[in-house]
């Protein structure tokens, strides 16, 4: 009788890793496996249990909720993933968001007439925000490091960034919020695509840049929130275990 070799399917791990990668806090505009919002990883047999953790027990109900869903749908989209669970730990409605993702009842199933606005809204707005802050970021880099004018803002296009992260990265928010990513369309835009006009530029360009600070602080007030809640903890390091075998 032939032994038959057994392995642990480490190529199923990165993959819910790489589908974890792709969930972003609506607020921060940074994936929550950079923000260390995931706690644990467990894969066995018969799927995979993904524990969420977040600064606080108080933090928005809607953004909580937004991003365990998004974590379920992220890992449902990876092949032969079997089960998923999603949980999410230590927070006010804990109970209520786990119930609602457990039978799939979606947020206004989970929430009932708390539910005010729909997540495609929540969704859109901070997707804009996000948008806007990227654009502030491109602009900024190229006033800091070539002859560009505020005055001269309005003529930026696309294919005057460099290419690089910050680029990419607004390719992506403007994608995400249906504009055009064509090389030869504006930079400074507004939510809908259409060009800031020269005399708007100076005051919709500092409005862009405090909505930019906003979220760079947030996301560094999370973060020591984050280590300071869970200080006790040995590591805020994801803790993975896979036991799933492979024949």
């Amino acid at each position: 009788m032939t032994a038959v070799a057994v392995c642990v399917d480490t190529t199923l791990e990165t993959a819910i890793l790489t589908a974890l990668g792709t969930v972003v806090d609506p607020e921060l505009d940074e994936p929550i496996t950079d923000l260390g919002f995931v706690r644990s990883v467990a894969i066995d047999d018969s799927g995979v249990t993904v524990h969420l953790r977040l600064p606080t027990s108080f933090c928005s109900p809607n953004f909580a909720y937004l991003m365990a869903s998004d974590a379920v749908d992220a890992l449902r989209s990876v092949e032969d993933i079997r089960a998923v669970r999603v949980l999410l730990d230590d927070h006010h409605d804990s109970d209520k968001i786990n119930a609602g993702l457990e039978a799939d009842a979606g947020y206004r199933g989970t929430f009932g007439v708390e539910a005010e606005d729909s997540l495609d809204e929540l969704r859109l707005t901070f997707q804009r925000k996000a948008h806007l802050a990227a654009m502030e970021r491109c602009i900024e880099m190229q006033l800091k490091t070539t002859s560009l004018a505020v005055s001269d803002i309005y003529r930026l296009r696309l294919r005057n960034l460099p290419a690089g992260r910050a680029r990419e990265a607004l390719l992506r928010r403007r994608a995400a919020i249906g504009l055009g990513i064509g090389l030869d369309l504006p930079v400074f835009v507004d939510e809908h695509g259409t060009p800031v006009p020269p005399d708007e530029v100076p005051m919709r360009l500092r409005f862009a840049k405090s909505v930019r600070i906003s979220i760079d602080g947030n996301g560094h007030f999370c973060r020591g929130l984050l280590a300071t809640r869970y200080e006790d903890e040995e590591s805020l390091d994801l803790h993975i275990t896979n036991t799933r075998r492979t024949a």
